[in-house]
């Protein structure tokens, strides 16, 4: 029983580590496409996932794309398009099958990796000006300071707010979607 609650600890471990690093997530979370909820929606999404695998025996890659893509519909109003579902299905996937292997070390190894990258991440980010303190050409330094290790396709909504676009028209705003797209 001991060992199975550790197994199962590891890789709650292991998904918290993957979507708190997952730039989609992240930026829905940072935006409030969740609401004023929005980062406990992200810490109850690492329960829901990883009870996901657990209720359900051999899952198939596109079913937790499905699941997760579901969850962030859902709950965050967003329309994952920018290609990163595949990537965090799959190393969740992964991560589980390690689990169930045994090869607990190894899980607790790429997690460690992963909140290693997403402290370097925050500290970059962090580091960077605020928006509104640069103007022209200086923006694309602080883009690329803060897609340091992420997606390029999720930086276009961390940055969109800096160019400062023309406001939607109403209808738009009252549909409750958001969709990520890859940048062009």
């Amino acid at each position: 029983m001991e060992a199975h609650r550790s197994t199962r600890e590891v890789f709650t471990e292991a998904v918290r580590a993957v979507l708190e690093t997952w730039p989609v997530l992240q930026i829905a979370v940072d935006n409030g496409f969740g609401g004023v909820y929005g980062q406990d929606k992200a810490d109850w999404m690492v329960d829901v996932v990883q009870q996901y695998f657990h209720d359900n025996a051999n899952l198939q890659q596109y079913e937790v794309e499905d699941f997760i893509a579901d969850l962030m519909n859902n709950e965050f109003d967003t329309v994952v398009d920018d290609g990163s579902l595949p990537q965090i299905a799959e190393s969740i996937s992964e991560q589980f099958l390690r689990c169930q292997q045994g090869k607990l070390s190894e899980v607790r190894e790429q997690t460690a990796k992963l909140v290693k990258r997403k402290v370097i991440k925050r500290a970059t980010v962090t580091a960077a000006p605020t928006p509104g303190e640069e103007e022209g050409s200086d923006e694309d330094e602080t883009e690329a300071m803060e897609c340091e290790g992420a997606l390029s396709s999720s930086v276009t909504l961390a940055t969109a707010p800096a160019r400062k676009p023309d406001p939607p028209a109403p209808e738009e705003e009252d549909d409750g979607w958001t969709v990520v797209r890859k940048k062009k």
